[in-house]
């Protein structure tokens, strides 16, 4: 029980993240310095803490090679499927943005099955048509702001999210724990803000000093106690059941939304909604089923929370939302 709510917790957390991403938008702060602040204290609290959990298991080691796609994975790919992601935030609803952010399940399907790591059965096929049918019956019928520019940015989330998620089956097998990827992850996409910010301009602080909430909420519950809280569960109940428990990420974001900030909640939203879930839930059981003869998944993702087997001390197991897979 503790675990399913941690898990839940978890979800909880990650689902209130683009409600407050929008009041800090009130607040005055730009995506660009949103995002450098949300990984810059997030990587100040989880190295300190990859360290020390390293030190009580082994001597980390960190090879030439991972710390490159380290780089990659932080600097580059989650950077930009957090650009693209808060910044659709803006542009429709928060609502609308995870439900579209939530194709990411189908995508890293058919992505792993195109690069020969995974097989699409039927029933992952399945699971991935019900997904798209209940994002397009969301596109027509789900309340609140609709823009040509905010649903781009939120498939582009989705899409740079699988290539993170893909590419990041290459740390996989390394033996990194979770928690290390995370922390080093973090880190490179806040260098990585603070560069680009520095030398375009778009890094501001003239925000209002309310601002200072959102942003704290973003960078301390939405990613720190959200991926701390998955970790602890996923220990207790697996990487399956954990998987299937943080489905509860979007429906949170869909009633927060409503709840929060005024939106509204139609039928057909619901039934939308239903459906992304199920084809997600039925992608994730099938997939499990479907593993490497060696029993590592296709694809890993290492920064909303990968789940792992802390038995397993050759690294990651299931990845969290391909479930998870997936971002």
């Amino acid at each position: 029980m503790k675990g399913f709510l941690l898990i839940g917790l978890s979800a909880v957390c990650f689902g209130l993240m683009p409600v407050f991403a929008v009041h800090a938008y009130g607040a005055g702060l730009n995506v660009p310095t949103l995002l450098f602040l949300r990984f810059a204290i997030a990587s100040g609290l989880f190295l300190p803490y990859a360290w020390w959990y390293s030190a009580r298991r082994q001597r980390l080691r960190i090879s030439r090679a991972d710390l490159v796609r380290l780089v990659l994975l932080g600097g580059v790919l989650y950077a930009a499927q957090s650009t693209l992601y808060f910044s659709a935030v803006r542009h429709i609803s928060p609502a609308l943005a995870a439900l579209l952010l939530y194709l990411y399940p189908a995508l890293v399907a058919v992505g792993a099955a195109l690069l020969g790591r995974d097989r699409l059965t039927p029933m992952v096929a399945v699971s991935v048509l019900v997904t798209l049918g209940g994002v397009t019956l969301s596109l027509g019928h789900l309340g609140g702001r609709l823009g040509i520019t905010g649903i781009a940015e939120a498939l582009g989330a989705a899409v740079v999210y699988t290539v993170y998620i893909l590419y990041g089956d290459r740390l996989s097998g390394g033996g990194l724990p979770p928690v290390v990827v995370t922390g080093f992850v973090s880190f490179f996409a806040a260098l990585s803000f603070l560069v680009v910010g520095v030398s375009g301009g778009s890094l501001s602080f003239g925000f209002r000093p309310l601002g200072w909430v959102p942003v704290l909420c973003v960078a301390l519950v939405s990613t720190v106690v959200a991926i701390l809280c998955f970790f602890s569960g996923l220990a207790l109940i697996g990487p399956t059941k954990s998987s299937l428990g943080s489905m509860l990420e979007p429906v949170v974001s869909i009633v927060a939304s409503a709840l929060l900030l005024g939106g509204e909640l139609t039928g057909w939203q619901l039934v939308g909604a239903a459906m992304v879930l199920t084809g997600a839930a039925t992608g994730v059981l099938f997939r499990r089923s479907a593993a490497t003869p060696s029993g590592r998944p296709a694809a890993a993702s290492p920064m909303r929370p990968e789940p792992f087997d802390p038995a397993d001390s050759s690294g990651p197991a299931e990845p969290l939302e391909t479930r998870r897979r997936q971002p």
